[in-house]
């Protein structure tokens, strides 16, 4: 089977996180994918995009690229693209702090996950890769 990819083009803004996830679980949905993949992607795009419109340091008009692909080896590789190439690091949150566990929960949720400069220009990209049925 080959890989199947959707792409979409977000604002900058904190509503894109809400449009993303409708988003996904809309493809979601037409893929078939069962809900725990579902809920557990949902959850982890929600923290890439919460950093995208965050933490990316970038001009105004600059938008956040989110690219989501299922491959023919049924694992759902989902990316989120900004302008800034400031790499996201760890933070060490106290039990007190309301943030600072998105890259945590990531690192717990996905079988893999990286980061990569854009190779066609400006910023980076965050991923994360998840196996589309139980093991």
């Amino acid at each position: 089977m080959p890989e199947e990819a959707v792409e979409w083009q977000l604002p900058r803004h904190p509503r894109s996180v809400g449009r993303a996830r409708a988003l996904f679980r809309e493809q979601a949905a037409d893929w078939k994918l069962p809900d725990e993949v579902t809920e557990t992607a949902v959850l982890l795009l929600s923290e890439l995009m919460t950093n995208a419109y965050r933490h990316a340091h970038v001009p105004p008009g600059r938008e956040i690229r989110v690219r989501c692909a299922l491959g023919g080896d049924r694992r759902l590789r989902v990316s989120v693209t900004d302008a800034d190439d400031t790499m996201p690091t760890f933070r060490n949150p106290s039990a007190e702090d309301e943030s600072g566990r998105g890259l945590i929960l990531v690192t717990l949720l996905a079988e893999t996950w990286g980061t990569a400069p854009r190779a066609d220009g400006v910023g980076k990209t965050i991923w994360f890769v998840t196996p589309t049925v139980a093991p």
